[in-house]
């Protein structure tokens, strides 16, 4: 409990997060983790505003663990498969390439990357 009240806003969001889970089918899944994904970079950006020197582990790694699911959930019967496998592999290597040296660039173009998946999901 001590956690929660170091943090209220964290909670919510979490509380929030956790209800849209459980009440989303697979295809809303998927769009929860792309949303939460590209604001868990732009978190990583906005610190990295504020402090260019330090590297957003927190942010980066929730992203980098959600692009990771991604990449395990594809199901092995849909027919873009392989392509999916590797491009949310991908994106979570480029993110986790900005561990050693954050660089807002490549970050705003793998949260690109995951707003344009997210569009196109419609």
């Amino acid at each position: 409990m001590l956690m929660l009240s170091r943090n209220p806003a964290a909670a919510y969001r979490r509380v929030e997060l956790d209800a849209r889970i459980e009440a989303s089918s697979a295809a809303d899944l998927t769009r929860i983790c792309l949303e939460e994904a590209t604001a868990a970079l732009g978190q990583a950006l906005l610190a990295l505003e504020r402090a260019p020197d330090a590297v957003p582990r927190d942010a980066l790694a929730r992203a980098q663990t959600i692009t990771l699911w991604l990449a395990r959930s594809v199901a092995p019967e849909h027919p873009l498969h392989g392509s999916l496998v590797t491009f949310y592999g991908g994106l979570a290597r480029q993110i986790g390439a900005n561990f050693a040296r954050a660089r807002s660039e490549e970050i705003a173009r793998v949260r690109d990357d995951l707003r344009d998946l997210l569009a196109a999901a419609g």
